[in-house]
Order: C-alpha cells, then structure tokens, then sequence
C-alpha cells in the first residue's frame, strides 16, 4: 500500500478529524504524545500526518507536498482552484453571516463597508446580490469594526454567536453553511486513487453511520 500524506488543520478541527479517523478503525496511537511535532508518519506506513494553518492547508494539497488536505469550506472559499474537493466530513460546522450593530440598515441605498477577513466570499456574495460594497481585509478580530465605524458590517463565520453577542452586534443575513471538507491534489487522484478511495469509504461510513 502507498503512504497517502495528509495535511490536516491544527486546533479544534484536527481533534475532530482524529477522533473521526479513530471511529473509521485508523490507529491513531502514534500521535497521542505529539508535545510540538508537526510530521507524523504511521507505524504501518499507510499516513503521514502534517499539521499546518487552515490557510496553509490548499497550498500544500496544490503543490503535491500533501495527498489529501482537511479544512472548512471558509478556506476553500477562499481559495478556490488547483485541488478536488471531493468528501463533506459533516464536523466543524458554522456559517457565514453578515452581521452588524443593531442600528445597522442592510435595505438602505447607501454604499457600505464590509469589514472580513474573507474579501472573496465576501465580494463575490455582494456581488450576487447586486450590492456595490466596499471591503475593508481585517486580519484580527472583525468584531469590533462596526462599534468603532470603521465599517457599516462584517462577514465573518458564526459558530454559537456569543462573541457577536459580547460585542453589540447581531445577525442580519446567513451567507452559507460551513463544514470540514477533504480535498485532493489533482495528480495524486490518479496515482493513489486505489489508497485515497478506501479511506473515503472508511470515512463516509462513519459519517452515514455505519460505525459507532
């Protein structure tokens, strides 16, 4: 069997994507002391682990350094070409929404600021709507633009709305629903299809629920 390379996301989502892995049968126990290591090859040679930023994850997918990637559709959004999107893991779910403080008009005719850190998304919704908006990229957090005018709203992702909540703002519109996707570098689908479709249906029958 062919080592596939996975480029996973660190934080949250990776402990959901292990645990996921685990209830699919993968033995795991070769990560479970991983103190400040970021490459993890399996005993069996079946997977290289890396763990990398969620931005980082369509950059290594892309350039054939990982096999499969696993990161939210947020990412993919963003950078959209030089992968196949090909499984929807059903964790890590959020959405996108645009939200603002109460006063904020989303009917009126005025030009608006949208602050993000997702100015693809972000236009491109607009855009569709047929909104001429000006975006303002915000690396940190969003959710003080409106209160201090720097922008009329912000688009950002939403997981319970508390921070929104914390901060005097609210939700005026739902973009689209987020979750973790994985997806393949486009060569390797061909070279290591065998390998990389036995694990998506590993994966896909825990996710129907075919295993506890």
């Amino acid at each position: 069997m062919t080592r596939l390379t996975v480029a996973l996301t660190k934080g949250r989502l990776e402990k959901q994507t292990l645990a996921l892995f685990k209830q699919a049968g993968i033995d795991l126990a070769f990560m479970e002391n991983k103190q400040r290591k970021l490459i993890f090859h399996s005993p069996d040679e079946r997977f290289t682990f890396l763990l990398v930023k969620a931005a980082d994850v369509t950059t290594y997918v892309r350039q054939g350094v990982a096999d499969l990637g696993i990161v939210g559709k947020d990412v993919l959004l963003e950078h959209p070409f030089g992968y196949y999107e090909m499984l929807d893991l059903g964790i890590g779910k959020c959405k996108f929404s645009v939200a603002s403080t109460p006063n904020y008009q989303p009917n009126d005719y005025k030009r608006k600021r949208i602050a993000t850190k997702y100015p693809t998304l972000a236009s491109d919704y607009f855009r569709q709507k047929g909104e001429d908006v000006e975006i303002i990229k915000i690396e940190g957090s969003v959710e003080i633009a409106p209160v201090l005018g720097l922008a009329d709203a912000i688009v950002d992702i939403v997981e319970t709305g508390t921070t929104l909540k914390e901060n005097g703002l609210e939700i005026f519109e739902d973009i689209c629903p987020i979750s973790a996707r994985v997806i393949v570098n486009k060569a390797m689908l061909k070279r290591k299809r065998q390998e990389i479709f036995q694990l998506f249906d590993e994966l896909a029958a825990v996710i129907e629920g075919g295993v506890q």
